[in-house]
């Protein structure tokens, strides 16, 4: 199986580098040094680049994810979010192939208490969730398409709340977290080995057309953005990491009292049934995933020390 794979530098990116290898050949999309071009800005290029290859699947790890920077960048946010996908989705058609895309829990309106659903109407509160949400659609044109839709991303590599907050205990004694916006963290790894998972899945699967189309991906079970970050210190100061600021400094505020450019959803649970059940697929509780990358974060900084 040949796959293209748009946003290999990000967190997900890089891990399904290792994950999608186990399936064949994995072309990445570089934005320069290569024939194959991997910059979203370039939706004809884009379109080129896929006809020319011919891939069985397309992946698409590549977003603008900037939250409150969209409010200020429209236009950008919505052509990489949104136009891009529009020229994968329509090379994908001509291809034939499968296209994998990755969305988020911002597309929903983020109140309620209760689990989302793929069948739930889908309201962004921002420029960000609304750019998710155009791209989602283009994608659903293909025929032979699968969105995965997660939330709290994070890994080892990149950016993340998880590296943050363990660098903010490291240099500051006291933290503030919002506590009353829920969701579950999710790993990279996972997200990434879902979709192998999922793909080896359709490749062998005759009536494979018949499962295209939305599902949740989370770590199972449910938190907030300061348990979270309490229970990531706790991990970090097992591991022997220095901190400054333990479990016990950090502080519980609202999301009124945490100044942001966009606005945040309040409830990004994701129910990941469908998921589950249509793959046969098994997902771990949240915290074994945060527990596994501070862990490694872990070596890696006493490694350096």
């Amino acid at each position: 199986m040949k796959v293209l794979l748009f946003g290999g530098r990000g967190q997900v990116g890089w891990q399904l580098r290792r994950s999608l290898s186990l399936l064949g050949e994995v072309v990445v999309a570089e934005r320069q040094g290569t024939p194959c071009c991997g910059d979203l800005l370039q939706p004809a290029a884009i379109r080129d680049a896929i006809l020319a290859l011919r891939p069985q699947a397309v992946v698409n790890a590549a977003a603008y994810t900037a939250v409150d920077r969209a409010e200020d960048e429209p236009e950008l946010a919505f052509a990489i979010n949104a136009r891009a996908c529009e020229a994968m989705a329509e090379a994908c058609t001509q291809a034939g192939c499968w296209l994998v895309h990755y969305s988020s829990d911002y597309v929903y309106r983020g109140d309620g208490a209760g689990p989302w659903r793929e069948t739930d109407p889908c309201e962004p509160l921002g420029v960000y969730g609304k750019s998710k949400l155009q791209g989602d659609l283009a994608v659903a044109t293909t025929p032979r398409h699968l969105i995965l839709r997660t939330s709290w991303v994070f890994e080892t590599w990149g950016g993340n709340f998880l590296k943050s907050i363990l660098k903010a205990a490291r240099d500051r004694d006291e933290l503030s977290v919002v506590s009353d916006q829920w969701g579950a963290p999710t790993r990279a790894a996972l997200i990434a080995d879902v979709t192998a998972l999922a793909l080896r899945q359709l490749r062998q699967d005759p009536d494979a057309m018949a499962r295209a189309g939305v599902y949740h991906l989370a770590g199972a079970g449910e938190t907030n953005w300061h348990a979270y970050a309490c229970f990531a210190i706790e991990q970090a100061a097992a591991a022997g990491l220095p901190l400054r600021a333990r479990s016990s400094q950090v502080r519980a505020i609202s999301t009124a009292d945490y100044a942001a450019r966009a606005p945040r959803p309040a409830n990004s649970r994701l129910d990941t049934t469908r998921l589950r059940s249509g793959f046969g697929i098994h997902l771990p509780p949240w915290q074994d995933g945060v527990s596994a990358v501070v862990a490694e974060l872990a070596r890696q900084a006493l490694a350096a020390s």
